[in-house]
């Protein structure tokens, strides 16, 4: 039995919902997307609420009814409200910056790191430290961020590199004679 799945989705106001077979399209203010859901899952859905069934005697289909029903969850409040990721600069001369559709990265290498924004992402620089992706798709927002992070992550001396706003760097004490 699973606990994810029992729960119902509801849809708020101004997001439409279309079910043709196994294929699933959510359209909303932010945009479309569509999911293709797997065989031994059941998708229902009357009035504002979307409701998960799935066949006892298909194996594994409990645990695709989760991720089936995550997924829609994430789709929903992606068309509707979006998903955010924020990331901070710390160090002495790392800056971004946004040009187009390009992000302008300057952490302490010998060069400047050139990043394209994929396609549904925004990145905002609300400062030249502070970076904030957002898009409709979580899967997609989260990626970027991770790549963002990944040239230059914190490391645990002095704190140094990108990372997450809220993310907690564990800090090692220096040498000692």
């Amino acid at each position: 039995m699973s606990r994810i799945a029992s729960a119902p989705i509801t849809i708020p106001s101004g997001v439409d919902i279309k079910l043709a077979g196994n294929n699933m399209t959510v359209k909303g203010k932010n945009g479309q997307m569509s999911f293709e859901i797997k065989n031994g899952v059941t998708v229902e859905h009357s009035d504002n609420i979307i409701s998960i069934q799935w066949d006892e005697a298909v194996k594994k289909s409990s645990a695709h009814a989760g991720t089936v029903r995550a997924v829609l969850n994430n789709m929903v409040i992606g068309v509707s409200k979006g998903f955010e990721k924020k990331l901070s600069l710390i160090g002495v001369g790392y800056r971004a910056q946004v040009s187009g559709k390009t992000l302008n990265l300057s952490l302490g290498f010998s060069h400047p790191i050139e990043y394209p924004m994929p396609e549904g992402i925004t990145i905002e620089a609300a400062s030249q430290t502070e970076l904030v992706v957002k898009g409709m798709d979580k899967q997609k927002v989260g990626q970027v961020a991770a790549e963002i992070r990944a040239y230059r992550p914190p490391e645990p001396y002095k704190g140094k590199g990108v990372r997450y706003t809220d993310e907690h760097v564990v800090r090692k004490e220096a040498k000692k004679k």
